[in-house]
């Protein structure tokens, strides 16, 4: 039975290994905060001030482009006036449909830039903070008229898609519940790259 001590001790060294007050749910390997740590910042107001600015000025610019084509792409008065024999003028489809076709596309041109830039600020994060004992994580964000929003979720309904060290500019993360990644830009700063790896960094089957 001498085989059997050394074996014992091993156990018994890897048992009193294990950190005292495990955070499972966060996969962190130590003690779990104890108060709210900063993990991630990236504050912009600038650059979404001058985002603000490109899609109101696009938003415009589109919009009277359909009302410009809308009431100039009509039919022309020798179009419209009746031949000699007394027949009523038939209706030009073409240029009905070039009116139309030409006010919707600018419509959409619009509504797409509008819609793109309002998501891509309601999804660029600013800040990200652990609540203390690893269970929750607040995601900040804002919205294209600047106010801002929180998110505060479960750290198990986090996921990073990709790792910080393999994207080139921004990092992914999925968010249950949430439609689209949210994005965090590399320029930000993170204050705690361990627990950042462990927490937001991990990725998660949701």
């Amino acid at each position: 039975m001498l085989w059997w001590r050394p074996v014992g001790l091993l156990l018994s060294r890897s048992r009193s290994s294990r950190w005292r007050a495990p955070v499972r749910s966060c996969g962190l390997h130590g003690d779990a905060p104890p108060r709210d740590v900063l993990l991630f910042q990236h504050e912009r107001p600038r650059f979404f001030h001058f985002l603000r600015l490109f899609c109101a000025g696009q938003a415009g610019f589109w919009l009277y482009l359909a009302q410009f084509g809308f009431s100039s792409l009509r039919a022309s008065p020798r179009e419209r006036s009746p031949d000699p024999a007394g027949k009523p003028p038939a209706p030009s489809f073409r240029t009905v449909l070039w009116r139309w076709g030409f006010t919707l596309s600018c419509v959409i041109v619009g509504s797409a830039i509008v819609i793109g830039g309002s998501l891509f600020c309601r999804r660029s994060v600013s800040r990200i903070i652990l609540h203390g004992g690893g269970q929750q994580v607040t995601v900040s964000t804002s919205d294209l008229f600047g106010l801002k929003s929180t998110h505060t979720v479960p750290i198990s309904h986090v996921s990073s898609m990709a790792h910080r060290n393999e994207v080139p500019a921004m990092i992914p993360v999925k968010i249950k519940g949430y439609r689209f990644y949210f994005l965090l830009d590399k320029e930000g700063h993170i204050y705690n790259t361990k627990l950042f790896d462990v927490t937001i960094g991990t990725y998660r089957k949701l």
